[in-house]
């Protein structure tokens, strides 16, 4: 085992020190390759030291290297140096961090992690906390939260009694929510589409001018940073105006409830903390590794009656272990690597890491603007759209990109054009990727763009 174990670090440390000279997808020869796994289940055991070499093999160079400082497809941050080594370690603890009695240390990390995210994010103290999967169970857990409490106001115990004959819930969207948000609304039985959707101005941010009454049971959703363009509904206006109205205020906040832990983005996301709950993502700016969502409920007590799960066989730790705030019970410790990227960062440098990436999104945009690419967002924070020409035109540049190496892009339809959508989140990225990467955008666009 202790062989192995450094034989995979070794492989780890190989495959992290390529990134800078690789490029961030994969060949064609390196996917096609991975036909090679497609065989029948092997029938005698084979030595584990032969099965690493395999996945090294056939694994690493088919990858994309989101774990560098190249990589701008989606919102994924790589993973801190703290954060992978203490992911390591704890998987080789493998620890069940459902309970206190399954793993004190898995629970314990998880507590002090989800305090300091409080902290930093500079949301309310006594919120009840989870760590999830991902944004959409984040989300799904903040709105089951939602969905208890509003229809308790109306008398209806919906966790025991179900949606049937229950008081209808109006839910409230803006017209650019993420499709997440609505998975999470499909699943809570709310409806992905049985929702009122605010329209948004250019930016995707919620009209407080063309606002609804409210009435009954509601639900309003909240969006801080927009996934293309990073823009943050007006929390200013819109949450007074839904807790006039005794709504619940929940905030998709998958990227951009981060630019709270920033003094300098701080402004972007003011007014959020009076919301109700809060979804974010570790595994994006936090940069700690797959998988890791985050969730805030500003009442313990809807949190916990929406979640909890009771068998004689299962531990009472009075409603306070992490079985009793997730959509799942088995569940890796994923307090570890937030507490680890937490501990090594500190206020400062998790500030540090939103500072960089957001000025690393303007020097692109700044750049490509320079060279006569139109960006269609306001680039307020570690988004930029980039418009050039029909979808495509955009998909062959985009596949040009790919192709070519130096980065690695998305493509989008922003308000019905098309646009390549540039994604600054890891904390790899240099001032020297992005002019490394604008470069080579230039070059490519010469050689694929009509009349270039």
């Amino acid at each position: 085992m202790e062989q192995l174990l450094h034989d995979a670090a070794t492989r780890a440390a190989a495959y992290l020190a390529s990134l800078d000279t690789r490029a961030v997808g994969p060949t064609p020869a390196a996917e096609a390759a991975l036909a090679a796994l497609d065989m029948p289940l092997p029938d005698q055991p084979a030595d584990p030291a032969d099965v690493l070499a395999r996945l090294d093999r056939l694994g690493s160079p088919a990858t994309i290297a989101n774990a560098g400082g190249r990589y701008f497809g989606f919102v994924h941050g790589g993973s801190l140096p703290a954060a992978l080594a203490a992911h390591v370690l704890a998987a080789a603890w493998d620890q069940n961090a459902f309970s206190r009695v399954s793993s004190p240390a898995g629970v314990a990390f998880d507590d002090v992690a989800r305090r300091w995210l409080k902290d930093a994010l500079r949301l309310p103290a006594a919120a009840s906390g989870a760590l999830v999967t991902g944004a959409t169970m984040a989300n799904f857990t903040g709105l089951a939260a939602a969905r208890h409490h509003v229809l308790a106001r109306e008398g209806w115990d919906v966790d025991r009694d179900g949606l049937f004959g229950a008081p209808p819930i109006k839910v409230v969207v803006g017209a650019e929510a993420h499709p997440t948000l609505h998975k999470a609304l499909g699943l809570l039985g709310l409806g992905r589409q049985r929702v009122t959707v605010l329209p948004t101005d250019g930016q995707g941010r919620i009209r407080a001018d063309a606002l609804p009454t409210l009435a009954g049971p509601a639900i309003v959703c909240l969006q801080a940073g927009n996934v293309n363009t990073g823009a943050f509904d007006p929390a200013a206006v819109l949450i007074p105006w839904a807790k006039a109205a005794d709504a619940w205020v929940h905030v998709d906040g998958a990227f951009g409830l981060w630019a709270r832990a920033s003094p300098r983005y701080a402004a972007l996301a003011e007014g959020y903390e009076d919301a109700d709950s809060w979804a974010t993502d570790g595994h994006k700016w936090l940069n700690v590794p797959y998988d890791c969502g985050i969730v805030f409920v500003r009442e313990p007590q809807a949190h916990h009656a929406a979640m909890t799960i009771r068998a004689a066989y299962l531990p009472d730790a009075a409603g306070t272990d992490p079985m009793d705030h997730t959509p799942e019970g088995s569940r890796r410790a994923r307090g570890v690597d937030v507490w680890a990227a937490l501990a090594s960062l500190g206020r400062t440098g998790v500030a540090d890491l939103v500072d960089r990436c957001c000025q690393h999104a303007a020097r692109f945009a700044e750049g490509l603007h320079a060279a006569g690419f139109e960006i269609l967002n306001e680039v307020v924070l570690n988004q930029v759209l980039v418009a050039v020409g029909d979808q495509p035109t955009t998909r062959r540049l985009m596949q040009a990109l790919n192709a070519e190496g130096t980065g690695w892009y998305g493509d989008t339809v922003w308000q019905g054009r098309p646009a390549l959508r540039i994604s600054v989140s890891g904390w790899a990225t240099t001032a020297a990727d992005i002019d490394r990467c604008l470069a080579a955008f230039v070059r490519c666009a010469e050689t694929v763009l009509p009349g270039e």
